[in-house]
């Protein structure tokens, strides 16, 4: 088998394949083999018949495609190989000259990844907000957990921030009633601001059955960015009284069976809360510094696949209707050309961010254990609220193992690549990042499976 590779730009290229018929004994075996499955021939039992039978009778031309066939994968891969290159994404494969018993020569073009240098992780410098969870953070989480279990109360007082209200919202542009701003009996929570601007305003010190009005802006829809008068009437006013922090309460939401005990635990929970949260600030912050250091040109068509998948994933979640996502555009204050601008220059993010890990990973080597990608996939499952039995059969129906497993080596190469950077608080502290991203050795892992 010969190879040629002509380089039609930084991020694509054109192979040429010239395969010898004395290489592909094996297909043209498994071709006839095959025809001969499918044909009934008189006077021979079926798969039987003769090559030169099946030649007079079919021509060479179905042994041939089944051959191109069958032997296109393999040999496309073997040249990728050969030539050492690191393709991303789908070939275009075109047969371009058959000569029988002598040769098949099929070209690719197929995009690989661009050439560039890795940046040398030691000299990457960050600063991350400080690590910090005092006690006001512990009372925060308990009050979140108290909310749970509160209930709402009506009540006759005048309305404040964190209060709810049931009320009917009317919206006039110059005296006419534009019903699609309008509703009645809804539920609202005061200090959410995200309905109408001024209308938390106009709501705080009202009581039940007063009414207010204010002047705002509508959002959307025909009279979008007109001004508009907007009366609210409030049908009723409500309160939640969240239980007392006492024993009976830990015993209520907790396993423990005292305030102190349930406060603990909570404590060492905002803690690891924190910690992570921190964990992903330094992965970020030195992901964008090791970018910042790199240029190189991106594979637009593996962009574009990436941007048409973005939005066939929203479409799907629309039925598919193109009318659907542009009324929703329009509720967000946007438009289709800027939420396609929008989802591009994502697409050349994760595009560009993919490259270059998939090239930290060559750099650093990293090994996969099967638990390490079990514990991925069982994970990822777990985000898309699947059975992971049933997301595993989907992945190796769909091929999509290997993905996983690259996210995994991605994962991992950029771990012990972070594991290099110096990285300090914005209190000038330095921060230990082998806690966040080092690997535990098996000696050290074993000595504490067996402490627990």
């Amino acid at each position: 088998m010969k190879t040629t590779v002509d380089k039609l730009s930084d991020t694509r290229v054109k192979l040429t394949v010239n395969v010898p018929f004395a290489e592909l004994d094996q297909e043209i075996d498994q071709a006839y083999a095959a025809i001969a499955q499918q044909v009934s021939i008189p006077g021979f039992r079926k798969g039987k018949a003769p090559r030169q039978l099946i030649d007079a009778r079919f021509g060479r031309g179905p042994i041939l495609e089944q051959v191109v066939n069958d032997m296109l994968p393999s040999r496309y891969e073997q040249a990728v190989q050969s030539e050492d290159l690191k393709v991303i994404g789908q070939p275009d494969v075109d047969i371009s000259k058959i000569e029988d018993k002598d040769f098949v020569e099929f070209t690719a073009e197929v995009d690989i990844r661009p050439e560039f240098e890795v940046p040398d992780f030691s000299k990457i410098s960050v600063t991350v907000p400080a690590l910090k969870a005092d006690e006001e953070d512990v009372d925060k989480a308990l009050e979140e957990l108290a909310e749970r279990f509160g209930e709402l109360k009506d009540t006759k007082r005048k309305m404040k921030t964190g209060d709810y209200a049931i009320i009917d919202i009317t919206a006039e542009v110059d005296g006419e009633k534009i019903e699609e701003a309008s509703t009645e009996g809804l539920s609202y929570s005061i200090g959410d601001d995200n309905l109408i601007k001024g209308l938390d305003t106009a709501l705080r010190g009202m009581k039940t059955g007063e009414d207010n009005e204010f002047t705002s802006t509508i959002q959307s829809g025909e009279h979008k960015d007109e001004e508009a008068t907007f009366k609210v009437h409030v049908q009723q006013t409500k309160e939640r009284k969240l239980p007392a922090m006492d024993d009976e309460f830990a015993q209520m939401a907790s396993e423990y069976d005292t305030i102190e005990e349930l406060r603990e635990t909570t404590k060492t929970e905002v803690e690891e809360s924190k910690k992570a949260e921190q964990a992903g600030q330094i992965r970020d912050e030195v992901l964008k510094a090791a970018l910042a250091d790199v240029d190189f040109e991106l594979p637009q068509s593996v962009v574009d696949e990436q941007a048409h998948a973005q939005l066939h994933q929203i479409l799907g979640q629309l039925a598919h209707d193109e009318k659907a996502l542009a009324q929703l555009l329009e509720a967000q204050g946007t438009s289709r050309e800027e939420f396609d601008k929008q989802t591009r220059e994502q697409a050349e993010e994760s595009v560009r961010t993919q490259i270059f890990l998939d090239a930290v990973a060559e750099k650093e080597e990293p090994e996969v254990s099967q638990q390490e990608l079990s514990d991925h996939i069982l994970f990822t499952a777990q985000s898309y609220g699947m059975d992971p039995n049933q997301f595993i059969q989907q992945l190796q129906s769909n091929g999509q193992i290997a993905n996983l497993f690259s996210d995994v080596r991605r994962g991992k190469a950029l771990a012990a690549a972070i594991c290099r950077t110096t990285v300090k608080d914005e209190e000038g502290n330095k921060v230990d990042v082998d806690q966040y991203f080092g690997e535990i050795e098996e000696e050290d892992a074993a000595e504490a499976s067996e402490e627990k």
